[in-house]
């Protein structure tokens, strides 16, 4: 198999179903070698897309360890290099829901979303950079990818979601600092916020899941991939740190957060001056997107 990731090595967490099953699939159709990564390997989809990306003539492997946990990231990486003796591209993708009011939201149920979606992503992160690093300090500088998933929710927020809004967000901010620290050693990082039917989304795009009886299906995940397989191969050089959302046929670059008005008295501000100010300065900035669910 030949394209644009020919001769490319790339791992994908939580590929069991869903995006990752999708990103998994569309990096082996352009000619990667594929690390399946699935905590729930043991139900079979993990092993399904490797024996499917195998049928289809391409290179697979699976890993069941568990991405929140330093051990689990580490033997990815280990995976990668085990199987191919070398790791290109890195897409986290592996996240769960436990979705609550905020009122209601336990702890438990916090740490688990994350655990799972942030810590999920800065424990693979820190592994292939630690690779990718000393690559380069042996005078083997790569070209290397990291495709981090974000999502609206994270940019926006989102009502009964408070906990992954917040690892999505918190992943975001993982997204600029990585790029800002790892470009030196021929690292990009870029994020995508993804939007499209998988069983993470079933509530939250409830009115837009059933699939077209014909035509294109706008909610497919593999809508999504094109764009991370892009920003995975070598052929993306020179993006990074961007974050970029993704839903059907539409890609939009993400702008965050940026000096709006200001004000500036010189001098210590009084309460009555500073709340007289603030209102001044939000009658001419702009209007905040509207908090996922909230309407």
């Amino acid at each position: 198999m030949s394209g644009i990731c020919t001769g490319r090595v790339a791992a994908v967490t939580g590929a069991g179903r869903g995006l990752g099953r999708a990103h998994a699939l569309a990096f082996a159709a352009e000619g990667a070698r594929v690390v399946v990564n699935d905590v729930w390997s043991s139900s079979g989809e993990a092993r399904a897309v490797v024996a499917e990306i195998r049928r289809r003539g391409g290179e697979a492997v699976l890993h069941s360890g568990d991405v929140s946990t330093d051990e689990g990231a580490a033997s990815l990486v280990a995976a990668a290099l085990g199987a191919y003796e070398r790791l290109d591209t890195l897409v986290n993708n592996a996240g769960i829901l436990r979705d609550r009011m905020l009122v209601s939201l336990g702890e438990d149920d916090w740490d688990a979303v994350v655990a799972v979606h942030l810590k999920g992503h800065f424990l693979p992160l820190r592994h292939a950079a630690a690779h990718w690093r000393a690559e380069h300090k042996a005078g083997r500088t790569p070209r290397a990818s990291v495709v981090n998933t974000t999502s609206g929710a994270g940019l926006l927020g989102s009502v009964g979601q408070a906990n992954y809004a917040a690892a999505k967000a918190g992943i975001v901010a993982l997204t600029l600092v990585a790029a800002a620290e790892l470009g030196r050693y021929g690292v990009r990082v870029n994020a995508v916020a993804p939007a499209a039917r998988t069983r993470m989304t079933e509530r939250v795009f409830a009115q837009a899941m059933a699939a077209p009886a014909a035509g294109f299906d706008a909610m497919a995940p593999g809508n999504v991939s094109p764009l991370v397989v892009w920003l995975g191969s070598a052929g993306a050089a020179g993006v990074t740190g961007q974050v970029f959302a993704a839903e059907g046929g539409r890609i939009t670059v993400m702008e965050g957060w940026h000096p709006g008005p200001v004000a500036d008295k010189g001098d210590r501000w009084t309460p009555a001056e500073a709340g007289e100010a603030v209102r001044g300065l939000l009658a001419g900035a702009r209007k905040p997107g509207e908090v996922y669910g909230a309407g």
